[in-house]
């Protein structure tokens, strides 16, 4: 692997990306309950001093699943500050996401792609260019902005689609520290995130 300059990083390998993914995803599982629930707090309330978040109108976030950091109580606070919130759904048949506003977390959730809560149909969607935020979920993160999900491009063709609309909603990552690893394996095609928010620190330049 490369020293990790920003200049100097090899092409990604799908084999460093997986056994990547794989080391993470065990040391985010190795966590307790009742660490990822305290870390959750923290890092829920240091998005909410930001200013890219207390300036957003509409706010793309995301339901967390399994041993992610919890978003929940960010869903209820964005809400609770007159947020339009925006959860996305994966359009069926097709590996695109789809946006769609959400009012009512109980009733207008759902099991969709891999169990994770998706909008239901009936939720209206909106266009991206109207985001203001978008809030990244992510496997591991490095100190220069590299970002690994979880495989699926999902988040990389919907911040790709963004640039080539000329869309710059402001994009922050949430992640615990232990998943902030030396280098994460960029591909030509993977976005780097200007902001990585753990529960101990803000990684990148506040806009």
């Amino acid at each position: 692997m490369s020293s990790g300059r920003r200049g100097g990083r090899r092409p990604a390998g799908a084999s460093e990306k997986r056994a990547l993914r794989r080391r993470t995803l065990a040391r985010r599982r190795a966590l307790t309950q009742a660490e990822r629930a305290e870390a959750s707090r923290s890092i829920v309330q240091r998005v909410l001093r930001l200013s890219e978040f207390q300036e957003a109108e509409t706010v793309l976030l995301f339901a967390s699943f399994g041993d992610e950091v919890d978003t929940w109580g960010l869903l209820r606070e964005a809400a609770a500050a007159g947020k339009r919130v925006v959860l996305s759904r994966v359009r069926k048949g097709k590996l695109e996401m789809e946006l769609c506003v959400v009012t009512d977390f109980e009733e207008q959730l759902e099991p969709g792609a891999m169990g994770i809560m998706e909008p239901v149909e009936e939720c209206p969607e909106v266009r991206a260019a109207e985001l203001d935020l978008v809030v990244l979920p992510g496997v591991a993160f490095d100190v220069t902005g590299g970002r690994l999900g979880y495989g699926g491009g999902y988040y990389d063709r919907l911040l790709g689609g963004l640039t080539e609309e000329g869309c710059s909603p402001a994009l922050v990552a949430i992640a615990f520290e232990m998943q902030i690893v030396d280098e994460v394996p960029m591909g030509a095609n993977d976005v780097r995130v200007p902001l990585i928010v753990t529960e101990k620190r803000e990684i990148g330049a506040i806009g």
